[in-house]
């Protein structure tokens, strides 16, 4: 019961997340009946499952959440502000009481009666006053009746056949029977055919099947709802057999009856039928269609199967969930098999065997294919982040008084599961100093021309082996100078030090800074901004940041897909090895001595009519020894500017498996990693963008 326990919370938080989603979707959209359907089918799953797995406080707690929704789908009740407000509270109520079990029960029963009585309040709102804004967010016409429009009956004939281990997942069948009677007239049949001998009768096994006819006004919908916790636990078949319109229409024949409650095999009763002549033999007899019409039709007949049989094999293929620490500890397999399949293609190299670089090849490339999916299983779209994000541009600019609208773009970019996880924190920090800094206030907005709501646009896409993820704000922006007098003040800066607007606007990433006049609930103390640079850094990526006063600010962030397993390009320096990631290289070229000699000491090369520099990584880390007379520079695209990196020996590309590094190294700006290579050796990996910010000033002018 504990595993199902835990499950069912799994689930919960899920529906949590698409509860929240589904919320603010609706605030927007109002008249999305499909958006309330989607709260409703989620507050229903919560609250059966609840009750199932021994959840009683929220499975209480959400009957009345569900029952104000289940008026909403009627049009009973109109979608407001308040009404959305209430419904996030009650999210963030259950989410408690599945975080902190019985003291949260207890701790926050006032909190809970208290949300109740708000949705008590909608369903009588004769008998008690609703605060907040009751105002439809869409406007009703004036002489909208206060109950919705009947829907005229329906039968429906329901074919419910639970598995044999349905008592053990905790489901009774007889309150589901029950719920359904709820619903309107109904007739139940049951069957014991399936029931066994009593020496193989298990008492905790379900053998009984039932048949329900039942009229009712609620729709098909509403029969779904009823099994909607338990439709994977048996098999399930809704049909209407009595449509409304069909009423006058002739009786459904015996055949058909027959053939749909399954009494009858279909080759029986076609057997019977073959005594007389069939129907298009018959119309063909009285010269009404041609025998093509009727071939025609028989052809459309048996497409119309054919295309419901492959929907149902592709609607019956499903995903299976995974603990994280098993995928991570497949990853780590992976990687470790990525490092032995090196070890074995450089001794088949060395050992130049015809047969053994054969088997190599394969094994190589079977290991990528691996290597690659099982990535791939890992990655998640980056649009799990940004939906965290609306609830919190929503409350925060309430609180702050701001009118604000969250756009996103590319959330179906894909990033690894550990670089979304540890991203939450450094886009919240992101986005509540572009609520509190950025945007304005309505009147400050009108009085710079400006329309009053403002806009915040997140873009994600992907550039390489990266993703940028672009923050943009129509604020007031950033004012350098005012950047220069904060760190002057704060002895940051000294008054003569000559920066440009771009190095002053990368102070607001420096511990301690701040350029907020006072400090708030939501930001000015000076902390914030460089936890975002420390995870960023900690992620192997970048921030940076552009900002125009009065116009808007954008910050743009730079991440790895991944942090396990990259392609490298291997180089030599002296007697040791490195490693460049291979997604920013452009190209690999000579340098000679007349180069050296040409460019008058200065480390810039002419590549096809275009000045590139370099940078000497063997005076860089001083390794000693002479040069060789033709060393290799590998040329890497970064932020538009091309830069070299000259290297001893270019080896080869390879399969890099990222090891992190010693906390002593922690401060080796250099260096972001390193890896073992398939002779058991070390090589450490380049972090190309932080070699590029160290480059001479005078070598990046030339």
């Amino acid at each position: 019961m504990d595993t199902q326990r835990e499950a069912y919370k799994i689930e919960a938080y899920e529906l949590l997340a698409e509860l929240e989603t589904s919320l603010l979707e609706l605030e927007q959209s109002p008249d999305d009946t499909a958006l309330v359907d989607r709260v409703f089918r989620a507050m229903h799953t919560i609250k059966g499952s609840g009750a199932m797995f021994g959840f009683d406080e929220i499975a209480a707690f959400t009957h009345d959440v569900e029952t104000v929704f289940d008026r909403v789908r009627d049009g009973r009740i109109p979608v407001t502000t308040h009404l959305v407000n209430l419904a996030l509270l009650a999210r963030d109520h259950i989410k408690g009481l599945l975080d902190g079990g019985a003291e949260a029960e207890a701790d926050d029963s006032d909190k809970g009666a208290g949300i109740l009585a708000g949705f008590r309040a909608l369903l009588n709102p004769d008998d008690a006053s609703v605060p907040g804004d009751t105002e439809p967010l869409s406007n009703p016409a004036p002489s909208a009746p206060a109950s919705p429009t009947p829907v005229p009956e329906q039968m429906f004939r329901i074919q419910f056949t639970p598995y044999a281990d349905l008592f053990r997942n905790g489901t009774n069948p007889l309150a589901l029977i029950d719920e359904l009677a709820g619903l309107g007239s109904c007739r139940v049949i049951g069957y014991t055919d399936r029931v066994p001998e009593p020496a193989l009768f298990d008492p905790e096994s379900c053998y009984l099947h039932w048949e329900i006819l039942l009229t009712t006004e609620r729709g098909i919908d509403a029969i779904k709802d009823v099994f909607i916790f338990a439709e994977d636990a048996c098999d399930l078949a809704i049909e209407p057999i009595d449509e409304p319109e069909s009423e006058s229409g002739p009786s459904p024949r015996l055949g058909e009856i027959l053939v749909a409650r399954g009494d009858v095999a279909p080759e029986a009763v076609e057997t019977a039928l073959h005594r007389q002549k069939r129907l298009g033999e018959l119309l063909v007899e009285s010269q009404t269609v041609s025998p093509e019409q009727v071939g025609a039709a028989l052809a459309e007949q048996a497409f119309v199967q054919e295309t419901r049989q492959r929907r149902e094999q592709q609607s019956s293929s499903g995903s299976v969930r995974v603990a994280a620490e098993k995928l991570d500890a497949l990853v780590n397999l992976v990687g470790e098999l990525v490092t032995v399949q090196a070890r074995l293609s450089q001794k088949a190299t060395a050992d130049r065997d015809p047969e053994l670089l054969a088997i190599t090849e394969v094994v190589e490339r079977l290991t990528a294919e691996l290597r690659d999916h099982v990535l791939s299983v890992r990655m998640l779209p980056i649009e799990t982040a940004f939906a965290k994000l609306r609830r919190l541009v929503r409350d925060l600019s309430g609180e702050l008084g701001k009118r604000i609208q969250l756009h996103t773009e590319g959330g179906e970019t894909e990033l690894d599961k550990t670089v979304i996880e540890q991203l939450n924190d450094p886009l919240v920090h992101l986005l509540r100093n572009s609520i509190d800094h950025g945007i304005e206030t309505p009147e400050k907005r009108g009085a710079a021309g400006k329309p009053e709501q403002g806009a915040i646009r997140i873009h994600a896409e992907h550039s390489g082996a990266n993703v940028l993820i672009h923050i943009h704000d129509d604020g007031a922006g950033i004012d350098p100078q005012q950047i220069r007098r904060k760190a002057i003040e704060k002895g940051l800066l000294s008054p003569e030090a000559e920066k440009s607007d771009k190095e002053l606007l990368q102070m607001i990433f420096l511990p301690g800074f701040s350029t907020a006049g006072a400090v708030t609930s939501v930001s000015g103390r000076g902390v914030g901004m460089d936890v975002v640079k420390r995870s960023l850094e900690a992620l192997r990526g970048s921030i940076d940041i552009t900002s125009r006063k009065g116009r808007g600010t954008t910050i743009t962030l730079k991440l790895p897909l991944t942090l396990a397993i990259i392609d490298g390009l291997l180089v030599e320096l002296g007697d040791e090895k490195f490693v460049l990631p291979l997604a920013a290289i452009e190209s690999c070229v000579e340098l000679t001595r007349k180069h050296v000699a040409d460019a008058h000491g200065r480390n810039i090369l002419n590549i096809r009519g275009q000045i590139v520099p370099y940078i000497p990584l063997r005076e860089r880390f001083g390794i000693e020894g002479a040069p060789p007379a033709i060393e290799q520079v590998v040329i890497n695209q970064l932020d538009g500017q091309q830069v070299g990196i000259v290297v001893d020996r270019v080896i080869g590309e390879h399969q890099i498996v990222i090891k992190t590094m010693n906390t002593l190294y922690k401060d080796v700006q250099e260096i972001s990693g390193a890896t073992i290579l398939g002779d058991g050796s070390v090589a450490l990996i380049l972090d190309v963008q932080k070699l590029l910010h160290e480059l001479d000033d005078e070598a990046v002018a030339a």
